[in-house]
């Protein structure tokens, strides 16, 4: 976060005392429920087992999966594996976005489907600088 005092900008961390506090937890937790309002409803009864299914999953569980791997985050690997799992969903929820656009999307849901798609690769960046910061902390 970067905070100007005196007319000096200077970096300040945030203090992290919830898995909430964490961007990435917020990010995927806002783009779940824009999965769940804008997406779901424009696609389909013929996706509802396949697409609909998998991409309800895949959003939800990148949220999850970050605060559950929070309270784990005293074990040596017990952190890093919820993170690597939500990166694995992030990726996975880009894919289904990407094909909702591709077979149905039209009007506004094309543009949607692309900030919904931005927003998701933004999470998965965010998820590999956290296990990358992870790993190199608990490597100290």
């Amino acid at each position: 976060m970067r905070i100007k005092k005196g007319g000096n900008m200077r970096n300040e961390k945030k203090v992290i005392k919830s898995y909430e506090d964490l961007d990435v937890f917020q990010n995927s937790y806002r783009g779940m429920l824009l999965v769940f309002r804008v997406v779901l409803p424009a696609l389909p009864r013929e996706e509802r087992f396949d697409l609909v299914d998998q991409i309800r999953r895949s959003a939800k569980a990148i949220p999850r999966l970050i605060a559950e791997g929070h309270s784990k985050r005293h074990q040596q690997r017990g952190f890093q594996k919820y993170i690597d799992d939500a990166h694995a969903e992030s990726n996975e929820t880009i894919v289904s976005l990407q094909q909702v656009k591709d077979l149905y999307a039209k009007g506004d849901l094309i543009g949607h489907c692309d900030k919904l798609i931005d927003l998701y690769d933004k999470i998965s960046r965010q998820l590999y600088n956290l296990s990358k910061a992870w790993r190199s902390a608990r490597d100290c």
